[in-house]
This record gives structure tokens, C-alpha cells and sequence, in this order.
């Protein structure tokens, strides 16, 4: 019971911030940026469209560094929107750990293995900011050039934060399993309609920018 309880609260912040991210993004500008070919540190040749997503040099085959201007929709082939396909998303973090995590490259150069490192951290990074909903969403309001300050309070709608009152006491107050699935079932109901607004807030905005 506790830990529906838990899940449920979880839910309830997430779904807390979603609405205030959704608000965030109509009210702000954004910012884009270019990407500049690199070339292989090994050979000196300019990388090209190799195999593995440009990891590794089309020349010489060895580990280049993590692309700076790569953003973690791009790494992880996802398109830059709130909706995630997590299946897919795991898949291809499963793909990329078998082309560059580090136990591939203990036989390899000191420069490779430390490159396949970093590699590595910035795949575990981009899944587990786009697993999750809030972390992803706060992510593509980096990337759209809208920072949100540290200690932001977020309860800035009152009648949202009754709601969440109300479901908080619905969860104090439950005293059967399905009193407990009634409001969690509330609580994804809530969720999922704050998580269409933000995407379509998001798509919007994607498709404002490219016509403006």
C-alpha cells in the first residue's frame, strides 16, 4: 500500500511541474545553434559518414571524441519532443553501450579508453534525461534557451494546487486498494493530459520557429 502511495505522490509533482513547464515554454523565446565537422585526432582526416554514428573515425576506425553540438534527442535518434517512444529509446541505449562502453576498449590506446568513458556517461545521461517526463522536459527548455533558475517555485496557479490537495488527501484518507487505484487512476488521467498539452505546446513551438 505505501508503495502505491509513493508512486501516486510521484506522479502528483510530476504532473506539478509538467503543467508549470508547459506555461514556461509559451512565455519564452529560444536559441539554435550550428555543428562544425570535426576531424579524426588519429589519422588527421575529416571523419565522414562512418559506421556507429560517427563514434569512430570512417578512415582509421579509431574512437572519436563526444560531439559537443550533439544534443541528447540526436544521440539518442529520438525526435526533439516531449512524446518519447521509451521502448525505442532503451534500445538504442542498449546499442550504444555495445559500441562504446569501456570494457570494449581496455585493449585499446589511453586516448580511446578515455574517450569510450566519456561516451559512456553521456549515453547514461541522455537516457535517464529522457526517460523520465520532468527531467525531459526541463531538458528541452535548455535546449529552446529557457533556463529555470534553481529554487523556482513552481506553485504559481491556485487552483491547480487545490487539486493537489485534494488528491493529497484522497491518498491520507484511502483505507482500500481500490480506494488507492481510484487516485492513481486520477493521477495518470492528470498526468497524461498535462503531458499532451506540453508536447503540443512544444511541437507549436518547433513549428512557429521553423516558419518564422
Amino acid at each position: 500500500m505505501w508503495s502505491c502511495r509513493a508512486r501516486s505522490l510521484l506522479c502528483v509533482w510530476e504532473v506539478r511541474l509538467a503543467r508549470f513547464l508547459g506555461r514556461s515554454l509559451l512565455s519564452s523565446n529560444a536559441a539554435s545553434g550550428k555543428s562544425i565537422e570535426p576531424q579524426c585526432w588519429n589519422c588527421g582526416r575529416a571523419m565522414g559518414a562512418g559506421r556507429g554514428d560517427e563514434f569512430f573515425c570512417a578512415h582509421c576506425r579509431a574512437l572519436q571524441p563526444p560531439d559537443p553540438t550533439r544534443d541528447y534527442f540526436s544521440l539518442m535518434n529520438c525526435n526533439q519532443s516531449f512524446r518519447v517512444d521509451i521502448r525505442k529509446l532503451q534500445q538504442r541505449y542498449q546499442q550504444l553501450q555495445r559500441l562504446v562502453h569501456p570494457d570494449f576498449f581496455s585493449q585499446k590506446s589511453q586516448t580511446e579508453k578515455r574517450f569510450s568513458e566519456k561516451h559512456s556517461t553521456l549515453v547514461n545521461d541522455a537516457y535517464k534525461t529522457l526517460q523520465a517526463p520532468v527531467s525531459r522536459g526541463l531538458y528541452l527548455l535548455k535546449l529552446q534557451g529557457i533556463e529555470i533558475p534553481e529554487g523556482t517555485d513552481y506553485r504559481t496557479d491556485s487552483q491547480f494546487l487545490v487539486e493537489i490537495m485534494e488528491i493529497n488527501e484522497k491518498l491520507a484518507d484511502a483505507k482500500s486498494e481500490a480506494a488507492m487505484e481510484e487516485v492513481e487512476a486520477t493521477v495518470r488521467a492528470k498526468q497524461k493530459e498535462f503531458t499532451d498539452n506540453i508536447n503540443r505546446a512544444f511541437e507549436q513551438e518547433i513549428c512557429s520557429r521553423s516558419t518564422g
